[in-house]
């Protein structure tokens, strides 16, 4: 009796041992994992200086400022082309362009401002970003990035995060969809000096990858994935830009030609059925015909819309077996209706807004 409890004794105490041991290692593996994901995490943080917000108060306010009244809806934009200026000039128009937005991924195709900067052209930028600082907490990047880069032709894109860390036109679309969907997730892809043919290769190369991996995940266009296009429409005016962008002189009948060369351009390039041609067209509005890194008529999306535009387009064609169809929503300009308060909230704006000085935006949803 005695040895045989003396061995019971001794098994319970392996027993309490190895579930020491093995609780001590499981606290280890998830200390290690924890510091493991902590240490590769990688946030683009906020960087704007022009009129968006970094608080989620901020928007909150501009929102009522706005009058506008968000609410859910069952809509499936596949695609749409948003503003990317300051909220007190374009906020409302923010809220057009989005409504209809509802996947929770967002491949967002942005104009590369400073591309010239760092010498980069005729391949799309990606970062390799795990996160977004946003008003409404860090955004993540979506997994499908790092994915669609693996499976992209290398003469296709190119990784480069210094010029996100200096990039607007992606800043503030974000708060926007992030509000309305905590769920989000992004897929941010710059767009720099790029002609129309390389436009139309890498856009093939692009929607045939995404295709595939949306077949592959059962993910549908629209519902689950969709792609906003950041645009904004004709810099017009002789005062405050590097030189005069005004053709047309800045009188009202000046005024109102550079409008109506803009609602051309909208109804002949991107609105009804799309196709190659339409794509084609838009880039020989608004780029040189013998030098595709100079403006024709100063759009600030005259890469990203091309690109952006028949990427969406191939997409549906690749999923669905047909083009899209765009359809126009709205345009307005910086001069053209009230502009709502937003320095007391903190939002600085730096540019002026006359008739020497414009910016016009338009919203246009792709289905």
């Amino acid at each position: 009796m005695k040895k045989t409890t003396i061995e019971l004794y001794m098994r319970l105490i392996i027993i309490f041992i190895c579930l020491c041991c093995f609780s001590c290692k499981n606290k280890s593996t998830l200390e290690n994992v924890v510091q493991d994901e902590t240490q590769e995490k990688k946030v683009r943080l906020w960087n704007d200086a022009i009129g968006y917000t970094k608080y989620d108060w901020q928007l909150d306010s501009i929102y009522s400022r706005l009058g506008i009244k968000d609410s859910k809806n069952n809509m499936k934009w596949k695609a749409a082309i948003c503003p990317h200026d300051a909220y007190k000039y374009s906020g409302r128009l923010y809220y057009e362009s989005l409504k209809g937005i509802n996947a929770n991924t967002i491949i967002l195709v942005g104009v590369a401002h400073f591309a010239r900067n760092f010498d980069l052209q005729d391949k799309i930028i990606f970062g390799d970003f795990t996160h977004w600082e946003s008003p409404y907490g860090d955004l993540k990047v979506s997994d499908l990035n790092s994915e669609i880069i693996e499976q992209l032709p290398q003469s296709s894109y190119i990784i480069h995060n210094e010029i996100y860390k200096t990039e607007h036109s992606i800043e503030g679309i974000v708060p926007f969809l992030h509000r309305k969907n905590k769920n989000l997730e992004i897929i941010p892809i710059l767009v720099p000096y790029i002609n129309y043919e390389t436009i139309e290769g890498v856009s093939n190369n692009l929607s045939n990858v995404v295709s595939k991996i949306l077949k592959e995940k059962n993910l549908e266009y629209g519902k689950d994935v969709a792609i906003v296009i950041s645009n904004d429409a004709v810099h017009y005016g002789n005062e405050g830009f590097s030189s005069d962008l005004a053709p047309f002189g800045v009188d009202d009948k000046g005024i109102k030609k550079a409008r109506a060369l803009d609602m051309e351009i909208i109804e002949k390039c991107l609105v009804d059925e799309i196709g190659n041609e339409k794509v084609k067209k838009f880039t020989e509005y608004t780029v040189q015909n013998n030098d595709y890194k100079e403006y024709k008529w100063v759009w600030c999306g005259r890469y990203s819309v091309p690109f952006g535009v028949s990427f969406a387009n191939k997409l549906n064609q690749a999923l669905n077996n047909k083009p899209l169809s765009g359809t126009f929503l709205e345009y307005e300009t910086s001069i053209d209706h009230d502009l709502i308060k937003v320095e007391d909230l903190g939002v600085e704006t730096k540019t002026i807004a006359n008739q020497n000085h414009w910016v016009a935006y338009t919203s246009i949803k792709f289905e």
